[in-house]
């Protein structure tokens, strides 16, 4: 077939397109998405309770999963973010109707959480997942465009974006769902030092959080579980059949793996479901019994890559919305990251937060390519291409 001059420009410029891709960053991921099956298969394959007849049904959903998710974070990529200026309102309408949503009739509770709808077939949306990357792309519209004679963003912006952000995380509490809710403030506080903010307003609003967390606790607007959770965090032993259970069996199986891990499908932890929810908030635990301490060292430079490659595109970002787009979803993935292996190795209160490429779920998978799709397309056009 021969291809005509007028084609030749065109095919050019996607080759060259592919080739600036941020490979690394990609490999990275795909790594992380492989390991990250393979320790779902090994906590899925023996039935637990409540586990489907198939014991390969996690997997072949988790597997779809990551095929949907790769596709959207290329649909991304593709697009020229700066356009998203124009749709940003929209995207975070549309992310607050979905909470709304979760809290109508048509919400659903799993695990104790009121924070899903149920579509059927065992498929479930998260609207909160997607929450974060309305968040994400409203803030660096509001934060990415100083007005005229001003270095950073103006206090009505900073207001402006602080208000928006609080009525999504009220709508996520109210699930209730603490860990979401403390990532959109990481991502808040991160793309506010970025942009500029000035000082005075970062300190007031540390100390506006802590009050905040002052008057939760002493109100008590938090649920019973949430309080426990706290409390086992603090000491484990006070109630180990209980609050303090996941915490203490959590740290048992990852301790177990030893330095080199027990082998892959061979943890005793894990096939005995000692740990609820391995699949998905505590899947590090997973990797700690079966691969060891080298195979979890691995999961976390890999995810050091991801989050360092993040850090550079923002670095590199031909505008200020780019720098904080990139910036947003940096703040995000580190955040989750820590709380959930700190969750796992004791040293942070146990929140519910899947880890990001490597835990079971639709909507966190696709919510985690999305924002791989939004680090490319950044990456893309801070070369011009």
């Amino acid at each position: 077939m021969i291809t005509s001059p007028l084609q030749r420009p065109s095919l050019w410029r996607q080759a060259a397109a592919l080739r600036r891709l941020d490979w690394t960053l990609i490999f990275a991921v795909f790594v992380l998405s492989v390991i990250g099956a393979l320790l779902v298969w090994s906590a899925t394959r023996v039935g637990p309770i409540g586990l489907p007849k198939d014991p390969h049904a996690f997997l072949k959903r988790h597997l779809l999963n990551l095929l949907i998710g790769f596709g959207l974070g290329a649909l991304v990529t593709v697009l020229d973010y700066r356009l998203l200026r124009a749709y940003a309102p929209f995207l975070y309408a549309l992310s607050c109707i979905g909470l709304i949503a979760v809290l109508s009739p048509l919400g659903d509770t799993i695990n104790g959480s009121h924070s899903w709808i149920v579509l059927g077939g065992g498929f479930q949306v998260q609207p909160s997942e997607f929450g974060k990357v309305g968040l994400v792309i409203l803030l660096a519209m509001l934060l990415g465009e100083p007005r005229d004679g001003e270095v950073g963003p103006g206090y009505r912006d900073i207001l402006l974006g602080l208000a928006l952000a609080a009525l999504p995380a009220v709508l996520i509490m109210l699930q209730p769902d603490l860990g979401t809710t403390l990532v959109f403030g990481a991502v808040v506080m991160g793309m506010l030092a970025i942009s500029g903010a000035p000082k005075r307003w970062m300190i007031g609003l540390v100390a506006l959080a802590a009050s905040a967390a002052f008057a939760v606790w002493y109100f008590g607007f938090l649920k019973p579980y949430q309080i426990a959770r706290f409390t086992a965090f603090a000491n484990p032993a006070a109630d180990p059949r209980g609050a303090g259970y996941n915490a203490q069996q959590a740290r048992i199986a990852v301790g177990s793996g030893g330095f080199s891990g027990k082998g892959l499908f061979n943890g005793e932890q894990t096939a005995g479901h000692f740990v609820p929810e391995q699949q998905t908030d505590f899947i590090f635990t997973v990797a700690g019994e079966e691969l060891g301490f080298v195979g979890a060292l691995v999961i976390l430079v890999l995810l050091g890559i991801v989050l360092w490659h993040g850090l550079r595109i923002a670095s590199q970002a031909m505008d200020l919305f780019g720098t904080l787009v990139a910036s947003g979803v940096v703040c995000w993935l580190a955040f989750q990251t820590f709380e959930n292996v700190g969750m796992t190795l004791g040293i942070m209160p146990i929140t519910g937060l899947p880890l990001p490429f490597l835990s079971y779920g639709g909507s966190a998978t696709f919510a985690n390519m999305i924002a791989l799709g939004l680090l490319q397309a950044v990456h893309l056009r801070s070369h011009n291409v």
